[in-house]
């Protein structure tokens, strides 16, 4: 359970985050103003830092809900006028960046439609140049992680250092699971290049649907995101636009009851004394995998060599559907998903073949034959 007052904007870029989670909330779009005035007295109770809310509503389809514009706009200052609350709206273009400056807008995001054309984002730097206005920017659509920290950097450059990532997860065709994947891998090694950038979950739109969101909201906390972004709306099912992921005012309140927010570490010199011990235990394991995949790739090396030596393919698919197999069977025998597996084994294919590639180029064999076929031509 959250016991923390509310954060202020100027927290969440401070250096130590040490009230987590900064709380970001509201509805999917800005409907009417009553509907951001009781989102905003009911949010506000909750403790949450900003208020988020669409006014320009891209949409995948035509003849859909696309926003109220400039009169949102409206509707959002006067609510701050009147509950001392601060907002946040999208933005996609550079127009857009023009107009939530006349109204003084407090927190800005750009979102995944938009972040995945640098055309757009430069554009609005360009417009954002010398602003000093938070910009909040989601992940591509794709799982590309150059181009997710790329559009950070465009914006971080336009002399703007207030800048924060929002993980919303990753469009996947076969998925099922979730509207958007959630690939942690992404956001945790964007974290790594970027450690002074917050990093804000969005668990509204990586997983569609309102029931999960507590699930993927505690993930986040426990992968020590700064915040959370959650769609809510007075009476989501009526919704205009994403129904279906917003939560209602009753169903935010217990889920910020039962979130649970971990320490980064303990003062307890014995517990810390445990961990210690963990994670030596964890280094000379490590270790002794590397050691192991050396040693794998010395006969994949050597199988390379044969290979060359007999005219035989380095690819043999039904010996790697046979690996394939009989690997992901071990492993899951050993509690390792299958997921993992198939990644793991993937990747250490992918090494092996290199491995073997570099032999067969390098044979005198091979070295001999390019240079016969080099002269005749």
């Amino acid at each position: 359970m959250i016991e923390h007052p509310a954060n202020t904007i100027s927290t969440l870029f401070s250096n130590e985050v040490k009230n987590r989670p900064f709380l970001i909330a509201g509805p999917c779009g800005a409907e009417s103003k009553e509907q951001i005035m009781s989102s905003a007295l009911f949010l506000k109770s909750q403790g949450v830092s900003l208020l988020r809310a669409g006014v320009w509503k891209a949409r995948s389809r035509p003849n859909s809900f696309e926003g109220h514009g400039i009169e949102a706009l409206g509707w959002l200052n006067e609510m701050r006028s009147e509950i001392n609350m601060p907002f946040a709206v999208e933005v996609a273009k550079a127009e857009h960046v023009d107009e939530v400056l006349k109204q003084e807008c407090d927190v800005i995001w750009i979102g995944a439609r938009t972040s995945v054309n640098p055309f757009l984002i430069q554009e609005i730097a360009d417009a954002l140049n010398g602003v000093k206005i938070p910009v909040l920017i989601k992940n591509p659509v794709n799982p590309d992680l150059d181009l997710w920290q790329g559009a950070i950097e465009r914006i971080y450059k336009s002399r703007n250092k207030q800048v924060a990532a929002i993980h919303r997860g990753f469009s996947s065709y076969e998925n099922k699971t979730y509207r958007n994947k959630p690939n942690w891998e992404i956001p945790i090694e964007l974290k790594r290049r970027l450690p002074e950038i917050p990093l804000i979950c969005d668990p509204s739109h990586i997983t569609g649907k309102r029931s999960m969101v507590p699930f993927v909201s505690q993930i986040a906390m426990d992968l020590n995101f700064n915040g959370l972004m959650i769609e809510v709306h007075p009476q989501p099912d009526t919704a205009l636009s994403d129904a279906k992921q917003q939560l209602s005012f009753d169903e935010f309140a217990q889920f910020r009851k039962q979130l649970i927010i971990r320490k980064l570490t303990t003062e307890d010199v014995f517990e810390l004394s445990k961990l210690e011990d963990l994670r030596d235990q964890i280094d000379e394991i490590d270790q002794e995998v590397i050691n192991t995949l050396a040693k794998r790739m010395k006969v994949a090396r050597a199988i390379g060599s044969y290979k060359v030596k007999n005219n035989i393919t380095i690819y043999q698919p039904q010996r790697w559907k046979e690996i394939m197999e009989t690997r992901t069977r071990l492993g899951m025998e050993q509690q390792l998903s299958k997921e993992f597996l198939e990644k793991l084994y993937s990747i250490i294919h992918t090494e092996s073949i290199e491995q073997q590639s570099s032999v067969m180029s390098s044979s005198p064999k091979n070295i001999e034959a390019n240079t016969s076929e080099n002269q005749k031509a």
